[in-house]
């Protein structure tokens, strides 16, 4: 019910940057809420970054200052910009799509299948 594309993870030396992008289709829900998290081996996932409905942004505390979540006009692609990353940056990160199935009445959720950031010392 919800497609999702993740692009812009790789290497990148520390303090280098880059640019996830995480971009939902739907033919039949609303889509509300939008998030990065990350995942380390043996780790649980967390949160990195969020948007919401209305534009309200949430940033995780090891990451403000660096990172910046935005939303486009259409509201179905989001953008993590990742400055002076840090070797504890490398993960996996993953887009999660919180859409309303008016249909159903329900909130539907959905993971993307996760994109590599490696920060090299």
């Amino acid at each position: 019910q919800v497609q999702i594309v993740e692009s812009g993870g790789g290497s990148v030396q520390a303090g280098g940057s880059l640019r996830l992008s995480c971009a939902a289709t739907t033919h039949n829900l609303r889509i509300d809420d939008m998030a990065w998290y990350r995942q380390g081996p043996g780790d649980q996932r967390e949160l990195v970054a969020s948007v919401d409905k209305g534009g309200n942004r949430n940033l995780a505390d090891s990451v403000k200052g660096r990172f910046t979540i935005s939303k486009d006009n259409g509201k179905t692609t989001i953008y993590l910009q990742m400055n002076d990353l840090k070797t504890e940056d490398t993960d996996l990160y993953y887009c999660k799509v919180v859409a309303w199935d008016s249909w159903r009445r329900r909130p539907y959720q959905k993971w993307g299948k996760g994109t590599q950031v490696t920060v090299e010392s």
